[in-house]
């Protein structure tokens, strides 16, 4: 099948560098996911809450799940029993829901700290000021549900490769400064989400732990 092929391309791609394959699965029916973690694919990320939430009570357990779209406080609730890792935490008032509903289900959940990279006002994420902010405000409260365990950003959507480069390259030189100013609290600070179909090269050749990649896994049409 045409998924387990490309799964095996994108593992080949990603041999040799510390990135892990994230497998962008929104909009994508219930066989084509299963068809990915029949190749073996673990880590599948999702946009939007209801999808994400449906689909993993059907699929198997040991998926690990990815919130990658803007996440909304009031739908935290749903996806706080399961979820794995969250890629897109932009304020304190996020951090303390995510913290209040993982308490009810005696959860740690894993965040990133989604930052605004591109040159384009459309994308969400915090300037570094915004980040140093958030995080002194995170270690002055109590938040024992949440680990903060890296960032998280979005190259310009261009064809310009030398600015995705830059824009990439800027996010780990941040991610650095970040994890050597707070090495002893967030001892756990160790991920960098960046990449997507069209610059995850780019991306792993800057140092992305974390790859979200879709259509060029799923094909750009709905299956079935």
């Amino acid at each position: 099948m045409e998924i387990g092929k490309n799964l095996d391309s994108f593992r080949a791609a990603l041999a040799g560098y510390p990135a892990q394959l994230v497998a962008i699965s929104k909009t994508k029916p219930l066989d084509a996911l299963q068809a990915a973690y029949d190749a073996g694919q673990r880590d599948f990320g999702e946009n939007k809450v209801q999808e994400m939430t449906d689909k993993a009570e059907t699929l198997p357990k040991d998926i690990r799940w990815h919130m990658v779209g803007h996440l909304q406080t009031n739908k935290v609730k749903y996806l706080a029993p399961y979820v794995h890792l969250i890629h897109s935490v932009d304020s304190l008032k996020l951090i303390k829901e995510i913290n209040k509903q993982a308490a009810k289900h005696d959860r740690v959940i894993h965040i990133l700290l989604q930052m605004h990279i591109a040159e384009e006002d459309t994308k969400f994420g915090l300037d570094q000021q915004e980040l140093n902010s958030l995080i002194q405000e995170f270690l002055a409260g109590d938040f024992p549900h949440v680990r903060i365990v890296g960032l998280m950003g979005m190259a310009t959507n261009t064809d310009n490769e030398t600015q995705v480069r830059k824009e990439f390259a800027g996010l780990k030189t941040l991610f650095e400064q970040t994890k050597s100013q707070y090495a002893e609290s967030l001892p756990d600070f160790t991920e960098i989400s960046m990449g997507m179909s069209g610059d995850y090269q780019i991306a792993i050749e800057e140092g992305s732990t974390l790859v979200r990649v879709g259509s060029a896994i799923f094909g750009a049409r709905n299956y079935g």
